[in-house]
């Protein structure tokens, strides 16, 4: 029998609130600059000249470093400040290691700004969620161990013999994240700032996407339901509502998420069964998420008359009510029927939006609110400031999402439509810009006042911190080894006395899912079939496809034609697998603000690329795509392209000998050819210019098989 806690040794010790502090700081400061970044690439969409024709302000290398930003700087400061202030107070401990926790802090800091340099300066794998060179890769990794070091050790020294419901999902996210971003990670170095996937063509998409979707899953939503567990009934001052539904949420999410990524890829190339198992999976999901959107909303029982004043409450509330749509939403499109219509269009950044800015954002900004002044011994400086706060950002985010819904359905249905006669109503990608046009305005509109809410937030921060001073937290416990483990009871209760164990059972939930989708597709050879007509690229398509990475062309155009009427008569034949065995990495896009380009190869003449990537009016009317003068000025570099093509052929291309040899003297006869065809028909020579390259790429795309006719419109 355990003996009453008045009986028990007492220990005195002191918390590291610190760290918690510096992590709260850097997540206010770098929210603030994720969503300004974001706001001006919005804008660049409604006034073209903002890219301001220079290469590091243009949308296609702004846009990864806000979503980058958002993510990994805004939000993963906020898991860190969350997850060190409740782990120690869960645990009664202070964190295993002051030196750790400054490690953690600052690299993750350093990793940050290494990510806005590389991406502004074009470095970038293109990998949605994963773009970082794998330097960067390596430094996340050995900061991620740092920080499993420290949570996993204070666990070790912990005097709280049983963990709280908070501590599963730290643990679920620790294991998990490490798992994706290694093997999603994996890849082949060329040089510091270039390597290429380990995984090619839908075999990479497939992997890419059980990364993005699950990224999602354990870094914006399983991290966040812990702290949710932690401050919500803090804040209420009540406990959370279910236990019992607690386990359900916990265990669901950590065994299902894990299945749900083919959902990104329906009527892509990927193989049927694999769409499939994504969306069945993806459908239960809503199960487990609304148990714990319940869960959240119901702690608040008796504390109805706190919500109408605390703006704290008024923002888990509002964060928790978005997380039950978003992952209501998210089913909904993994439905085949509606993927069909959402896919590659607006609807799907207005979803993006609703989990990152209306679940995470909202919840961040409640826990900044909560904790800042404890973590500085003093009161809020004005709860008027941060309840103006609250209504700027709930209308804001709702001027978002919905102008991104009516958008994304509007454009889903324009690509559709056809006439009486059979013809596309809208032939080319100029007649939807008037009818996208105002819903781009009225997203930026809904971001400004967003970002009107987190400096008026800054500013009640900061008054806040001046008035108080950083305070030190004492606290007395016993000894763990003074609290017997329970010999007898339920059997989830037990295991939540042993850690050790606990992590194993959740380690073995998350591989599952990953590991029956991902082995098989690369494991057996023909669930990618092979088409004899589909080479590899030549040396000089090989430097323009990683320009054509390194503008972020990707984040405007897929390379994916997908098996419908209107896609086919709109681009041609659609596109098989076969055809990517030599993509590193895949380029299937996740949206299109342009329109697909993988049967573009030989659709017009090289001068017309010429003349469209100088000046994209010149040949589209109306087109909102920026400029790219640069390509015309800066020397196209061959330094690495004999190492590129001996990556190529270590990872299976079937590149000869010679081909590896004179790799540099092939690129140059190839840009000869085209320059020499420019300069025929009145252009300049471009033969040492990085725009050649690009044109050979892009004559490349969807060549190798036999194509469609061609259809009338497109740009």
């Amino acid at each position: 029998m355990t003996a009453p806690a008045a009986d028990l040794p007492m220990e005195e010790f002191e918390y590291d609130d610190a760290i918690v502090r510096k992590f709260a700081v850097a997540t206010a400061f770098w929210g603030l600059i994720g969503m300004l970044v974001g706001l001006l690439a919005a804008f660049q969409l409604v006034a073209r000249q903002l890219n301001f024709d220079v290469p590091w302000l243009t949308f296609g290398r702004l846009r990864p470093l806000h979503t980058n930003a958002v993510i990994f700087a805004f939000v993963g400061n906020a898991i860190f400040a969350g997850t060190y202030y409740s782990v120690q107070r869960l645990m009664k401990a202070r964190l295993f290691s002051d030196k750790l926790s400054k490690f953690h802090f600052w690299g993750w800091q350093l990793i940050i700004v290494s990510a806005a340099v590389t991406f502004l300066a074009g470095i970038t794998t293109s990998k949605e969620y994963a773009e970082l060179e794998w330097p960067i890769d390596v430094a996340i990794a050995v900061v991620w161990i740092a920080y499993a070091i420290n949570f996993f050790g204070t666990l070790a020294k912990r005097r709280e013999r049983h963990l709280y419901v908070a501590v599963w999902f730290y643990i679920a996210s620790i294991i998990a994240v490490a798992l994706l971003h290694v093997v999603n990670s994996l890849a082949l170095p060329v040089s510091l700032t270039k390597s290429y996937s380990v995984f090619a063509g839908v075999q990479d998409a497939l992997v890419q996407w059980w990364y993005g979707h699950n990224a999602v899953a354990f870094f914006l939503t399983t991290p966040f339901l812990g702290l949710m567990y932690y401050f919500m009934p803090k804040a209420a001052e009540r406990p959370v509502y279910s236990y019992r539904l607690s386990i359900v949420h916990f265990w669901g999410l950590v065994f299902l998420y894990l299945w749900a990524g083919p959902h990104h890829l329906l009527y892509t190339a990927l193989p049927d069964w694999a769409q499939t198992l994504g969306t069945i999976f993806s459908v239960m999901l809503l199960a487990p998420s609304w148990g714990g959107m319940i869960n959240g909303l119901l702690t608040l029982r008796g504390a109805w008359d706190k919500l109408r004043t605390d703006p704290v409450l008024k923002f888990f509330v509002a964060a928790i009510t978005f997380y039950g749509l978003s992952t209501f939403e998210g089913p909904l499109m993994s439905l085949k029927s509606v993927n069909a219509l959402s896919h590659y269009t607006n609807w799907t950044v207005g979803h993006a939006h609703g989990g990152a800015l209306g679940w995470n954002g909202l919840f961040t900004f409640g826990m900044l609110y909560w904790l800042v002044p404890r973590l500085w011994n003093t009161k809020l400086h004005s709860q008027r400031m941060a309840s103006a706060h609250f209504w700027l950002g709930l209308v804001g985010i709702g001027f978002y999402v919905m102008s991104m819904w009516v958008a994304g359905i509007a454009e889903g249905l324009m690509w559709k439509a056809f006439d009486a006669e059979g013809r596309l109503v809208y032939g080319t990608w100029s007649d939807m810009l008037p009818t996208l046009n105002p819903m781009y305005i009225v997203r930026g509109l809904g971001g400004a006042l967003y970002i009107t809410g987190v400096v008026l937030m800054l500013i009640n921060l900061y008054k806040t911190i001046k008035s108080g001073s950083p305070s030190t937290t004492r606290a007395s416990a016993a000894p763990l080894a003074a609290r017997p483990l329970e010999a007898h009871g339920k059997w989830h209760r037990l295991l939540e006395g042993r850690p050790l164990t606990f992590t194993l059972w959740t380690t073995v939930a998350v591989i599952i899912g990953g590991a029956l989708e991902i082995i098989p597709s690369l494991a057996i050879e023909s669930n990618v079939p092979t088409i004899a007509s589909v080479k590899p690229y030549t040396p000089l398509e090989v430097e323009g496809r990683d320009i054509y990475v390194s503008e972020g062309c990707y984040n405007c155009h897929s390379q994916m034609v997908r098996p419908f009427r209107a896609e086919t008569v709109r681009y041609g034949e659609y596109s098989k697998a076969g055809e990517f065995i030599y993509d590193r990495p895949f380029q299937f896009g996740s949206r299109r603000i342009g329109p697909d380009l993988h049967r573009v190869g030989g659709k017009y003449p090289d001068f017309w690329h010429y003349n469209h990537m100088l000046d994209p009016r010149s040949t589209s009317e109306g087109s909102i795509m920026p400029r790219y003068p640069w390509l015309y000025q800066d020397a196209l570099d061959l330094d690495l392209t004999q190492a590129k093509v001996k990556a190529f052929r270590l990872l299976g291309a079937p590149y000869s000998d010679r081909e590896v040899e004179e790799a540099v003297a092939m690129a140059q006869a190839q840009a000869a050819t085209i320059a020499d065809g420019l300069v025929s028909q009145g252009l300049p020579d471009i033969r040492g210019k990085k725009i050649v390259a690009l044109i050979a790429y892009l004559q490349r795309l969807g060549t190798d098989i036999k194509k469609a006719p061609a259809a009338a419109g497109g740009k």
